[in-house]
């Protein structure tokens, strides 16, 4: 399979998605940057190594963006949060999920470390997270309210899985929602595209890494 995205096409691409979720796209929001954190969903190894089954395109081709985005809340003095999904290498959390993928991210493996471009820094949270989501069963929600954060900024992999289903959880927990057009990443266009969607039509404000750049500074 092809991928539907690179670095070089995602800005003209982002353009497209966001005209043809435009009509459904209209609860535009202003980012409040004294009450806002970047949460970076899942941008490890696992998915961002061409090698690995389990590679996703879009994660690579938005790594520059997630990068700037990085630097941008931390010259602001903003929280990033990070997220690692991974699983015991007994695999006794997986569940249900051990049955529905092939291959699982084993905690303590090279493959579960955020991708070099974007490592946390000593002090940042990182987030251990075993269903998509990275509010089920975390310590995201105690320290998003520690912080006295009220506008999340999603970013990360996979648009469709657990950067959605993030976002679902943030809204039922009253947060304003900021997602990523050309922030996030996932396998297949069509996926991407329907996520955008239907985050636009009832969780999320989706919009670009360029415009939360702006309204930081």
């Amino acid at each position: 399979m092809s991928a539907y995205i690179t670095t070089l096409s995602l800005k003209r691409k982002s353009k497209n998605w966001l005209k043809a979720i435009a009509p459904f796209n209209n609860h535009r929001m202003a980012l409040r940057p004294n009450k806002s954190a970047l949460v970076v969903i899942d941008m490890q190894n696992f998915f961002l190594d061409p090698s690995s089954p389990t590679f996703a395109c879009g994660g690579l081709a938005i790594l520059p963006t997630v990068k700037r985005l990085v630097r941008s809340f931390r010259d602001a003095r903003r929280p990033v949060i990070y997220t690692r999904h991974v699983h015991h290498p007994r695999k006794i959390d997986a569940g249900i999920m051990g049955w529905w993928w092939e291959g699982m991210c084993l905690e303590g493996s090279p493959e579960s470390e955020i991708h070099p471009d974007i490592s946390p820094l000593p002090d940042e949270k990182v987030i251990l997270k075993h269903r998509y989501s990275a509010f089920y069963n975390t310590d995201l929600e105690i320290i998003l309210r520690c912080l006295k954060v009220q506008d999340l900024v999603l970013s990360g992999v996979m648009t469709n899985m657990c950067c959605e289903s993030t976002a679902r959880d943030a809204y039922y927990r009253d947060y304003r929602v900021f997602f990523l057009a050309d922030g996030t990443g996932c396998n297949r266009e069509d996926m991407h595209v329907a996520s955008l969607l239907n985050l636009a039509y009832g969780f999320a404000y989706v919009t670009t890494a360029e415009s939360i750049i702006r309204q930081l500074r």
